[in-house]
C-alpha cells in the first residue's frame, strides 16, 4: 500500500519536473484463444481481453486521482499473434488486429500491443503471414502496435526477416501516406525483444510470463535534468551518484503504484520499467540532461559516453530501490518524442549514425526518426541489420522504429502530434545496401552466447 511519506516525497517532481507514470500496462495471455476457426479464435481473444481489463482504465484513473500521480497510459499486451493465430486455417491475419483494435476501444486503453512475431531463428508459415499482414492491419487500426523480433544473441540475425521487414516499413509507410507513414510509428524491429516490455509500440506478453500481469513504466527525465542542475562542475563521481539517487526514488514511486494497481486489479505484479521516456514538452528531455553534464548540442563529440554514464546510473538506481526492475530501464533516445533530439537533429548537429552510436550504450535503439519517402526497403534492411549486430554482439535489446514519410525529403518536418511529437527528415546515406541484403540466409551468434 502507498503511504502519506511516499506520496508527499514526489510531489514537487509531480508539480515541477514532469515525473510521471507513463503507463499501466496489463500483460495478458492469449494462448487459451486459439482455434482452428478464425472467426471463433477473434472472439475469443476479444472475450479476453475485454473480461480481463474491464477494470484497467478506471483503477488508473482512480489511483491517479487519489495519490495525485499523473499516469499518462493504461496499455495492453498480448502473446505475440503469430503464436496464436497459427493455429488457425486461413492465410489473413488482419482480423487479428481488428479484434485487438474492437477489445482496445471497449476496455478504453491507449494502446494494445502485440501484432508481433518472433522469428530471430528461422519464420513458421503463421509468422511469415502475420509479418506480411502488418501493413494492411496497421493501416486499418487505430491504435495496434506491432513488433518482430528478427535477431538475438543466442540465434543471430535472421536476414531473411531482415530483408522482408524492410519492404514491411516500406509497405506500412505507403498504406499510411495520407498521415505521413504514421502507421510506421506503430511498428518496431528487435533484436534481443523482452517479454515483460511495458512501452509502445514494442510490447508484447511473453509466454513464459503468467496469465495476466501488471507492468508499469515510470518515466523522469525532467527530475534528473533538475538534479543535475544542482551539481554543476563536480565531477563525474558525483553526476553518477546524484542520477543514482533520483533513480531510486523514481523507481520507488512506480512500484507503489504497481503494487496498488496490483492489488486492485486482483493480477499479479510483474516489473517496474525504469526508462527515461522523454515527450516533446520542453523540460522533459533526455537530450537535455546530457547538456546539462557539458555538452553544447546533444550529438557533440562525448554525448555517447554522457549518454553510458546516464543509462547506467539509472540502472543501478533502479536496482536498489526495486528487486523487480524489468523491461527496458534506462535512457529512450527516440529523436520525434524528445524536445532537445529534435533542436539536435534539425541542426544537424545529431545524425542518423552518431544515433547509431548512442545506441550502443542506451536502452532501446533508433527510435522515431523521420526519413525521406523515397528511401528504399533495402536501405531501411540495412539500418535494421546494423541495429540488430549492435544487440546481438552487446547482448542488449536493440530497435528500430523508422519512418519513410511518403513525399518529404530532407528539410521537410512531419507532425504526429501528442506524445509522438515531430520529425526533421533525416538524411541517409545514398550508396546501395541492397546486394549485402539480397544474400539472405542468417548471421550467426557470436562466440560468447556458447554459455551453455
Amino acid at each position: 500500500m502507498m503511504n502519506q511519506n511516499d506520496i508527499l516525497s514526489t510531489i514537487r517532481m509531480i508539480d515541477q519536473q514532469h515525473l510521471d507514470i507513463r503507463t499501466i500496462t496489463m500483460g495478458i495471455s492469449l494462448l487459451d484463444c486459439c482455434d482452428s476457426d478464425p472467426k471463433r479464435a477473434c472472439e475469443k481473444i476479444y472475450d479476453k481481453i475485454t473480461k480481463s481489463a474491464k477494470d484497467l482504465v478506471k483503477t488508473g484513473e482512480a489511483i491517479e486521482a487519489e495519490f495525485g500521480i499523473p499516469i499518462v497510459n493504461k496499455r495492453i499486451s498480448v502473446t505475440p499473434i503469430a503464436l496464436v493465430a497459427g493455429a488457425s486455417d486461413t492465410e489473413d491475419y488482419v482480423p487479428f488486429a481488428a479484434a485487438l483494435d474492437r477489445a482496445r476501444a471497449e476496455t478504453g486503453v491507449n494502446f494494445v500491443g502485440g501484432f508481433s512475431a518472433l522469428v530471430q531463428k528461422g519464420m513458421t508459415p503463421a509468422d511469415e503471414k502475420l509479418i506480411r499482414a502488418i501493413p494492411e492491419a496497421l493501416a486499418t487500426t487505430e491504435l495496434v502496435c506491432a513488433s518482430v523480433n528478427i535477431g538475438s544473441t543466442k540465434a543471430g540475425i535472421n536476414m531473411d526477416a531482415v530483408r522482408l521487414m524492410g519492404q514491411v516499413i516500406k509497405d506500412t509507410a505507403q498504406r499510411t501516406a495520407d498521415t505521413h507513414g504514421f502507421g510506421c510509428a506503430k511498428l518496431v524491429v528487435f533484436c534481443n525483444a523482452v517479454e515483460d516490455n511495458p512501452f509502445m509500440a514494442g510490447a508484447f506478453h511473453g509466454v513464459s510470463e503468467a496469465d495476466r500481469v501488471i507492468n508499469v513504466g515510470v518515466s523522469g527525465p525532467g527530475v534528473v535534468h533538475h538534479a543535475l542542475q544542482a551539481v554543476k562542475g563536480e565531477p563525474f563521481d558525483v553526476v553518477a551518484e546524484t542520477i543514482k539517487k533520483t533513480a531510486f526514488h523514481i523507481t520507488r514511486m512506480g512500484q507503489l503504484v504497481a503494487q496498488e494497481a496490483s492489488r486492485r486489479l486482483n493480477v499479479p505484479f510483474g516489473i517496474v520499467d525504469l526508462s527515461l521516456a522523454p515527450t516533446p514538452a520542453v523540460g522533459d528531455s533526455v537530450a537535455r540532461i546530457l547538456e546539462e553534464m557539458g555538452l553544447e548540442v546533444c550529438g557533440t563529440h562525448g554525448t555517447t559516453a554522457a549518454l553510458a554514464m546516464l543509462n547506467d546510473a539509472v540502472k543501478k538506481g533502479g536496482v536498489m530501490a526495486s528487486s523487480s526492475v524489468g523491461g527496458l530501464s534506462g535512457a529512450f533516445i527516440p529523436v520525434s518524442e524528445d524536445e532537445g533530439m529534435i533542436a539536435a537533429a534539425s541542426s544537424g548537429v545529431l545524425t542518423l549514425d552518431k544515433l547509431e552510436a548512442m545506441t550502443c550504450v542506451c536502452s532501446v535503439g533508433l527510435d522515431m526518426i523521420a526519413v525521406p519517402g523515397d528511401t528504399t526497403a533495402e536501405t531501411l534492411a540495412a539500418i535494421i541489420a546494423d541495429e540488430a549486430a549492435i544487440g546481438m554482439v552487446n547482448t542488449k535489446t536493440t530497435a528500430v522504429r523508422l519512418i519513410p514519410a511518403p513525399g518529404l525529403q530532407v528539410g521537410d518536418t512531419v507532425d504526429f502530434g501528442g506524445l509522438l511529437g515531430s520529425a526533421p527528415i533525416m538524411p541517409v546515406h545514398g550508396e546501395s545496401a541492397a546486394d549485402f541484403i539480397a544474400r539472405g540466409g542468417r548471421i550467426p551468434a557470436p562466440m560468447h552466447s556458447l554459455k551453455n
